[in-house]
């Protein structure tokens, strides 16, 4: 008899589990299908279930890249300033956007922000930069300061501190909490804390965002040349207008070699910073 009793309830406990795991399997097969029928309902609306359009579209296409090849890259040495702007452009910004996203970023920390309204503040000031695009804010510096690096370089530099300045603001929250009660144990300042408690922990994951975004920004101020904010992009708008597809895809060659160049470079950076 006390065998049956011990017995019943480690059966009620097993079939207890088995009743929760096959909830959690329907649980886990309902999301499934929601987000499967979610993108089927993108590529519907966006034209990929569209059989007929690909198939009368992949081989102009195809026609387009033979136009491509061979590349020209006889004016190889009309890029070479160009390249040097696009650059300069994707470190400047990046400086800019790291410069601003370190105030920000601890701003928009739970953890280090002096209250819930700067807080607050802080996210919605982050979420906006990071809302617009970075092509629009260089229409938007090219009118209000003119052609040139210096509307890329804004444009890039403000649109990256949303993204910069909530990786940086994730880092931050997610520091260890013990070196920073030590810290505050102590008697330190806010900004000692900071500093000593807060900083050290974070650096590397600093570091890592930044370089990821140092390559980004290589890339984005490539496009900045089309809105008449310099680089190797306004040698491809040209090339483009004129529909000179040799020279388009010699300079996308060039960008692609300048793309690995930095990746490598990075790379370098991150792990010196390690």
């Amino acid at each position: 008899m006390t065998r049956l009793l011990t017995a019943q309830p480690a059966l009620t406990n097993a079939e207890d589990v088995l009743a929760e795991d096959s909830k959690g399997r329907r649980k886990l097969l309902l999301q499934i299908a929601v987000v499967a029928a979610i993108v089927i309902a993108s590529l519907w609306m966006t034209g990929m279930l569209d059989r007929s359009r690909l198939a009368n579209g992949l081989p102009a296409i195809g026609i387009l890249g033979t136009e491509m090849f061979p590349p020209d890259f006889g004016r190889w040495r009309d890029w070479v300033g160009p390249l040097v702007e696009t650059l300069a452009m994707s470190v400047a910004g990046t400086a800019l956007a790291v410069a601003l996203s370190l105030p920000l970023g601890f701003l928009a920390a739970r953890n280090t922000s002096p209250n819930k309204v700067v807080y607050q503040v802080a996210r919605v000031v982050l979420n906006t930069l990071r809302s617009i695009p970075e092509l629009i804010m260089g229409i938007i510096f090219v009118a209000a300061v003119g052609f040139g690096m210096l509307p890329g370089v804004l444009a890039l530099g403000l649109h990256s501190v949303g993204m910069v300045g909530k990786f940086f603001a994730e880092a931050i929250e997610h520091a260890h909490p013990a070196p920073i009660e030590a810290t505050e144990a102590s008697g330190a300042t806010s900004m000692q804390v900071i500093l000593h408690g807060v900083l050290p922990q974070v650096f590397p994951q600093f570091a890592d965002v930044s370089m990821y975004r140092w390559e980004y920004n290589f890339r984005a101020s490539t496009v900045m040349g089309m809105v008449g904010a310099g680089g190797i992009g306004t040698e491809l708008v040209g090339s483009l207008r004129l529909l000179d597809y040799p020279q388009v895809s010699a300079v996308l060659l060039v960008i692609l070699a300048c793309v690995t160049v930095v990746d490598i470079l990075s790379n370098m950076l991150r792990a010196k910073f390690r």
